[in-house]
């Protein structure tokens, strides 16, 4: 395969999905919402959540130079991580105050953490955290790797979100997470004080990772396992992506004053929506709007500063928003397969949904297959049900080039138990990606497979196998599946073939 030079390839990973897991049971941290959430019986007894505990996992927390090394020896150059909030400020930053400047129509247009108040998070800090990040980030580049770091990957400290409260008083009682505008506040103050620490070692930064998938899973579609666990409550939603959208820009500005030279991005799950019927409207206008919200509304608002308030896809007076827009300098695309919509007319859904058709997915299509066996097109399905769908990665990055910004596919990967798909997975994906960056020319500068080594997967716990190696949960040993020497393989520019 033709890959540029300077090509990037790396793994991606996250706090809360792959840090715990020491088997002397000293580096849990039980201080998040998912956390909570995970442990609760009642989400445990109702299926909500797998009933597997993070705290069996991985243990990349001890582990990270095995893991850095191994994935050295693939060939790979760059390392993506995420920071857990909850681990650096356990408890509330709420003491510490900041200059917080709103606009007329009372939206947080500048949160300004000056020095004095750096100084003040530094007491507030837990040091160990901090200084252990640093020495992650320092063996990554001392091997090399040009270091991503993602400030949000879902979890927030329980003391900005308590999921099981907000479930029990239908929203009256909290913290309530990112329903809250305060949470934009605070979450600036971390990025500030995370960029104060951490800027003179990192340059590439991503402030959240799926925003959408946060707002989407936690208020609209309740299968989905997130906390709160709200179904179809689109007033919340809408709340949520906007303050969501803010706090990306305050995030942003935060972590340029604090590190001159940084590069921030945002990763954002793109998923291709197609119609059931193209000849059908209702279809045709289902896809539209489910792409508008999912894959379309959050980049625009933080490139091009529209902020589409009611969800109509019409640019009105008041929607472009100077002091949400121009904040992006990179975008990281995450794909793992599309969505097939049908739509359903409902007049009275305009007052509260900015549309009149109501899209649902089309079972045995995208996400929803049955595991180990073949979609409603004859395309293999993973052990997560997902449907394999390489040519939508070509969709999904030509989505994103309108925006104009650098891209990083910063995930793709396949849960494969019986590691039987994901070498083809990998050719089929990566010979789409070359077709992208030579052929269609879009400037994609690197490829970060998820993940390295199995992890925990938020709901569903350890079931789902994403890695290019595996671990035994009792010893924590990395063993690596033949898949891994296909990537390694594709790296070195050996001819892939398909499996």
């Amino acid at each position: 395969m033709g890959f540029p030079k300077k090509f990037l390839w790396g793994v991606s990973n996250s706090g809360f999905q792959f840090e715990m897991g020491d088997l002397s049971g000293r580096n849990i941290d039980p201080n998040t919402d998912w956390y909570a959430w995970v442990h609760n019986s009642f989400n445990i007894r109702r299926g909500i959540v797998s009933g597997d505990l993070p705290e069996k996992g991985i243990d990349y927390w001890n582990l990270y130079k095995q893991d850095h090394t191994i994935a050295k020896q693939l060939g790979l150059n760059a390392y993506r991580i995420g920071i857990e909030w909850s681990r650096i400020f356990p408890m509330s930053t709420s003491i510490v105050e900041v200059l917080a400047e709103k606009t007329s129509d009372g939206d947080l247009a500048n949160v300004d953490v000056d020095e004095r108040a750096l100084k003040k998070l530094e007491k507030l800090a837990n040091q160990d955290a901090v200084f252990h990040y640093r020495d992650v980030i320092e063996d990554l580049l001392d091997k090399g790797f040009e270091v991503f770091v993602c400030l949000n990957h879902f979890t927030l400290p329980l003391w900005i979100h308590d999921p099981i409260a907000v479930r029990k008083t239908r929203m009256y009682r909290g913290p309530k997470g990112w329903v809250d505008e305060n949470t934009i506040v605070e979450f600036a103050k971390y990025a500030a004080y995370i960029a104060y620490k951490l800027g003179d070692l990192v340059k590439n930064w991503a402030t959240f990772n799926e925003p959408m998938a946060v707002a989407e899973g936690g208020y609209m579609i309740a299968e989905a396992g997130f906390p709160p666990g709200l179904h179809n409550a689109f007033r919340v939603f809408r709340r949520v992506a906007r303050n969501l959208v803010v706090a990306h820009a305050r995030s942003y500005d935060a972590i340029k004053k604090n590190c001159s030279d940084a590069n921030v991005g945002l990763i954002h799950n793109v998923i291709p929506v197609m119609p059931m019927s193209p000849e059908k409207k209702s279809d045709i206008k289902a896809a539209e709007y489910m792409n508008m919200i999912h894959n379309l509304f959050f980049v625009q608002a933080i490139s091009k500063g529209w902020l589409d308030e009611n969800l109509n896809e019409v640019k009105e007076k008041g929607e472009i928003e100077q002091y949400i827009g121009n904040r992006l300098d990179w975008l990281g695309v995450n794909y793992y397969s599309r969505l097939v919509v049908k739509g359903r007319s409902l007049e009275l859904a305009k007052f509260f949904a900015g549309t009149s058709v109501i899209p649902s997915a089309v079972p045995g299509f995208g996400f929803t297959c049955k595991p180990y066996s073949k979609s409603a097109s004859g395309l293999s399905t993973s052990a997560f049900g997902w449907e394999l769908y390489p040519e939508g990665l070509l969709d999904a990055l030509k989505a994103m080039k309108e925006f104009g910004k650098p891209i990083y596919v910063t995930e793709n990967g396949v849960s494969d138990v019986k590691d039987v798909l994901r070498s083809k997975f990998l050719v089929e994906h990566l010979k789409v990606l070359e077709k992208a960056i030579n052929e269609e020319k879009i400037d994609v500068r690197g490829y970060f497979y998820w993940a390295l080594t199995d992890n925990y997967e938020w709901a569903k716990g350890f079931g789902q196998k994403f890695g290019l190696y595996s671990v035994d949960l009792e010893s924590k040993s990395r063993k690596s599946r033949k898949s891994a020497e296909v990537f390694k393989g594709i790296i070195k520019g050996e001819k892939a073939e398909e499996p």
